[in-house]
């Protein structure tokens, strides 16, 4: 720090303005007379995108890794695993001599429509969080910096360079800000970039509460804010709110401007000086570790291959799969022999190799026959001369394997999808084939959920196998072989049509706004709270043998919210085959003053288990488990009161439910006002103790005026929802102070403590 402060000293004005803007597409500005290196960063987050000439924006990228996207390993559900992940992309990044790299990506997949969805965890935030964390923990670990992005709010694709994402206080601290939150707090990354999107009509890159307000004074953020490419409008704005640096460079216009803006007093220096000391601190951090040298190409490909096959979801099996003694097999579908294994855009990687599904098919079958037959054209286009040879390979084998996955143009980055649906000709081949071979399986390779009713019954299996990594070709083969038990489990939602989705009616936006009027309820919150059916529900996943939950405890049955609570449960594999499964914990508030959702993911565990075997799963839950954002508190609040603790395989399929009481050790202030019914007055403690003179009264007058009942009113319903104010208007002559001056005098002697 001392060093640091000494450095800025001798800055110039000049050499201040210039740092925080880069010096080109990847590179920092170096300040060589005081020995200011450049920092190097590059795209992610599920490989190293290192260009061979750091000086150009689109340029050819070295080989390296390419891991399955974010979908896929959040299906994992498999802490441990993503961080042996995030240290493979460090070795990486040492080798190929990069300081951090953008990723990973924390947003909500708040529509399935959105094209970026592939780089992102899931609809959970809380999942999402511990993703995150255990990606940038991976990396960070090895020395080499990440970028948690998009913060925040960035859920579409659609005009996201402009739209504003217009949400209450609650939908935002509850659904947008937790994973990044629990990121920030739990792992530290080097730094935080910002998305391109307005929140509530200000850009995230000049948005004071955003940057400075919540990451840095509220979570403590450490680290340095760097602008998505290209999101800074007005760069002197985005330094007063706390956007550091931003990128790409070089940007002259933007560092006279800043020069300017502090000579003029427009920009106070301290406020640049307190970015450039965010930006000296993680350059020299990035210093430390020395770059160059190689990584291990083969053990990167084999974990890639490994995290495949743990992301992977098996989403319907008749008992077809695994796959034993098929004496012949038509394998159908470009994905077969091309394989589809990443999305378009920035994260687009340069694999050092790639499996080919077909061959390692080939290398898993033994003695059968296998036949290849292409299906479907590499666009949208129809072509029934692919159908027909589909069907005859189909009809003359045992077992029909048809690979399909998206066009190009259906998900990517920078465009959201039109749809849910594969192509047509891909749903014609689908029902042609089935038709015909009731033994098919239908392997999926896409980056977000596809719709599926138009064909699933006719399947004897689907394999969700994303966008799978430059390895997936060989890890399908390991689960339709048998030689992995699938074990993914998903991090969204599949709903059986589009309309169905949470996001539905509030999507895309009009007139440069996108209202996110589902609130709080938004993937599985709002199937659950509305009980609309889902094809799949978050958190599914089926497995070659089964689990049975048994003698589920809580370590308390009343406790305090600052303690927590642990929870217990013994899992039994009653299979014949090895497997892992995946606990999944959520909370439900029998009773609150604000509306909840039915029940929150709030914790999670994977466990490996062989036939026969149990193993205890122990879970505690924090106060944040039980605690919901009130915007009128402007905190996290609990209440006291009952919640249910449901252990399950989904959030479908609850095993145990635990009850038990929540002692709230909250003071909280109280929000009387004029306006407050008489409900809430009598709610509020403070607010009894001083009403309840006459509150029988109150309760009186109204019985007598209205104990008739003429006019059809419920006396009591209509004093407890009317305002206090309003309900002292009815007393009449017995009214000796003015029902302003009393509900005043009342609120002082409740507000006094506060």
């Amino acid at each position: 720090m001392t060093k640091i402060t000494e450095l800025i000293k001798k800055m110039t004005l000049e050499e201040k303005a210039a740092l925080c803007t880069g010096a080109g597409p990847w590179t920092t500005t170096p300040i060589e007379h005081l020995g200011v290196p450049e920092m190097t960063v590059t795209d992610g987050p599920h490989g190293v995108r290192r260009s061979e000439d750091v000086t150009a924006f689109v340029t050819k990228s070295v080989p390296a890794t390419c891991f399955p996207t974010a979908a896929c390993m959040a299906s994992t559900w498999d802490v441990d695993l993503i961080h042996k992940l995030g240290e493979a992309l460090a070795e990486e990044c040492i080798a190929l001599k990069v300081d951090v790299i953008l990723g990973p990506g924390a947003n909500m997949k708040r529509t399935p429509l959105c094209g970026r969805n592939f780089e992102y965890y899931s609809e959970d935030p809380y999942l999402a969080g511990q993703m995150a964390v255990s990606f940038i923990n991976g990396v960070q670990s090895k020395g080499v910096g990440t970028s948690l992005k998009h913060f925040a709010a960035n859920n579409q694709e659609y005009q996201r360079s402009t739209i504003s994402s217009e949400m209450d206080e609650r939908t935002l601290r509850e659904i947008y800000l937790p994973a990044f939150e629990t990121a920030v707090k739990q792992a530290k990354p080097w730094t935080v970039m910002c998305s391109y999107n307005k929140i509530n009509g200000t850009y995230s890159a000049e948005n004071h509460k955003l940057l400075t307000e919540i990451l840095k004074e509220e979570w403590g953020f450490e680290g340095l804010v760097v602008s998505d490419w290209g999101a800074v409008h007005d760069r002197v704005e985005a330094l007063k709110a706390g956007l550091d640096l931003e990128m790409p460079g070089p940007r002259e216009r933007r560092v006279k401007a800043v020069i300017e803006a502090v000579r003029s007093g427009e920009l106070s220096e301290s406020t640049l000086d307190e970015s450039v000391r965010r930006v000296l601190e993680i350059v020299f951090k990035a210093s430390e570790t020395k770059k160059g040298g190689s990584f291990d190409i083969a053990g990167n490909h084999a974990l890639a291959r490994k995290v495949a096959a743990e992301g992977m979801v098996l989403l319907k099996n008749n008992g077809i799969l695994p796959l034993k003694g098929q004496q012949s097999i038509a394998v159908i579908g470009r994905a077969a022999k091309e394989a589809y294994y990443q999305g378009g855009g920035s994260s687009h990687i340069n694999p050092t190799r790639v499996d080919d599904p077909f061959e390692e098919l080939q290398k898993l079958a033994g003695n059968a026959r296998l036949t290849y037959a292409e299906g479907y054209l590499k666009d949208e286009g129809n072509d029934q001369t692919l159908i027909d040879e589909a069907v005859k390979n189909a009809r003359s084998a045992n077992v029909a394997l048809l690979y399909i996955s998206l066009p190009a143009s259906k998900e990517s980055e920078g465009y959201d999808r039109p749809d849910l649906d594969l192509t047509r000709q891909q749903i014609m081949l689908i029902k042609a084939v089935t038709a015909i071979q009731p033994n098919t399986v239908v392997i999926l390779n896409n980056g977000a959920p596809v719709v599926m009713s138009e064909w699933i019954s006719g399947t004897a299996a689907v394999l969700e196998a994303w966008m799978m990594g430059q390895a997936g070709g060989g890890a399908i083969a390991d689960i339709l072989f048998g030689k992995v038990n699938p074990s993914g489990r998903l991090a969204e939602s599949f709903v059986s049509k589009l309309v169905d989705s949470s996001a539905y009616i509030n999507y895309p936006g009009e007139n440069g706004q996108v209202r996110y009027g589902e609130g709080v309820f938004m993937g599985y919150r709002y199937y659950d709270a509305k009980q609309i059916p889902v094809l799949f529900p978050f958190g599914f996943g089926l497995s070659y043998t089964n689990f049975v939950y048994t003698n589920p405890k809580a370590s308390a049955e009343t406790f305090k919210d600052v303690d927590g609570v642990r929870v217990s449960v013994d899992v039994t594999n009653t299979g014949k085959v090895a497997g892992k499964e995946v606990v999944q914990v959520y909370v439900h508030d029998n009773k609150s003053k604000l509306a909840r959702p039915p029940k929150e993911l709030k914790g999670f565990a994977k466990v490996e288990l062989q036939p026969g075997e149990t193993k205890t799963v122990i879970l505690k839950l924090n106060f944040r488990a039980f605690a919901y954002y009130h915007p009128a508190y402007k905190q996290w609040i609990t209440e006291d009161g009952e919640f249910d603790i449901l252990i399950g395989a989904s959030s479908a399929d609850i095993r145990c439910t635990l009850p038990v009481t929540l002692q709230s050790t909250l003071e909280l202030p109280s929000i009387l006002n004029r306006d407050s019914t008489m409900r809430e007055w009598v709610e509020d403690p403070r607010g009894m103790s001083v009403l309840a003179p006459l509150y029988q009264l109150l309760n009186a007058q109204m019985s007598a005026n209205f104990g008739s009942n003429e006019i059809g009113m419920d006396p009591i319903g209509f004093l407890m929802d009317s305002p206090v104010m309003s309900l002292l208007y009815f007393m009449g002559d017995a009214m000796t102070t003015s029902p302003e001056e009393l509900v005043d005098e009342w609120l002082a002697k409740v507000h006094a403590t506060d």
